[in-house]
């Protein structure tokens, strides 16, 4: 089995969790410091850029780490399709770097992170619960145990979450995982975005910016989301919640 690195900046602050997220479905993983050597970082089968505000978000979120010289052992990890995952300031960080969607190679930048805005009017730093639903789940390495087209709650937590494209690139083509309500009906989410989360042409790289590492376990959930959810709650602790799946499938792609 390979282990997972998972990719601490100062300012990160879901590492530890992501960590716990991927041992509950039996993978392997360590933390990786911003400044772990390039030889080190090599011996990883698969990456994850956990959430937080790197470098307190200064200049704009994931602009100063994105920079830095493990981005381009990143870059030489997708080149051998290892699974990267990117959650909240991760997704950021990879938008920065051009590894979302594809452009990284190229040392150009085709998508950003805007701030949260609705009906053209800001909302500032969010974090709530929502509803968000997988889109064709063969697309990528950490949806193929999801069904087309399920609802999953998950939380958002971020202040810059609201997708931007550069025009031409197809947001059809990209995306893996676009917010909804309860019923799985497409909506604009409270950061004004459709989007939530992309995956690459190849299917190994995923970009997300709600938190799943928050949603791994039944008893993470409130009782009051949903009469499913709260019986899943019911059931007690150590049971799956809906995010598990995310996590098995980057584990098995790991391997």
């Amino acid at each position: 089995m390979g282990k997972i690195g998972v990719i601490q900046f100062p300012g990160s602050n879901c590492e530890y969790e992501t960590i716990r997220a991927i041992e509950a479905v039996g993978g392997q993983a360590d933390l990786l410091r911003w400044n772990v050597s390039e030889t080190v970082f090599h011996q990883y089968e698969g990456y994850v850029v956990p959430g937080g505000f790197s470098y307190q978000d200064r200049v704009r979120s994931g602009a100063i780490a994105a920079k830095l010289p493990i981005i381009s052992y990143l870059i030489a990890a997708d080149l051998l399709h290892k699974p990267i995952l990117g959650i909240c300031n991760g997704c950021q960080i990879l938008a920065e770097s051009g590894l979302s969607p594809n452009t990284a190679q190229q040392h150009q930048i085709e998508m950003a992170l805007t701030p949260n805005e609705k009906d053209h009017l800001p909302v500032g730093f969010l974090c709530q619960w929502v509803f968000v639903k997988i889109v064709h789940p063969e697309k990528s390495v950490f949806t193929p145990f999801f069904k087309p087209n399920d609802v999953l709650p998950i939380v958002m937590s971020h202040a810059e979450g609201r997708f931007v494209l550069k025009p031409g690139i197809s947001s059809d083509e990209l995306t893996c995982v676009s917010y909804c309500n309860e019923q799985g009906e497409d909506m604009v989410s409270q950061n004004g975005s459709f989007i939530a989360g992309l995956c690459n042409s190849k299917g190994n790289v995923m970009a997300i910016m709600p938190h799943p590492e928050r949603v791994v376990f039944s008893h993470q959930l409130p009782f009051n989301l949903s009469l499913k959810w709260a019986h899943a709650k019911e059931q007690g602790a150590g049971q799956k919640g809906p995010w598990e799946a995310l996590f098995k499938a980057m584990v098995a792609a790991a391997a």
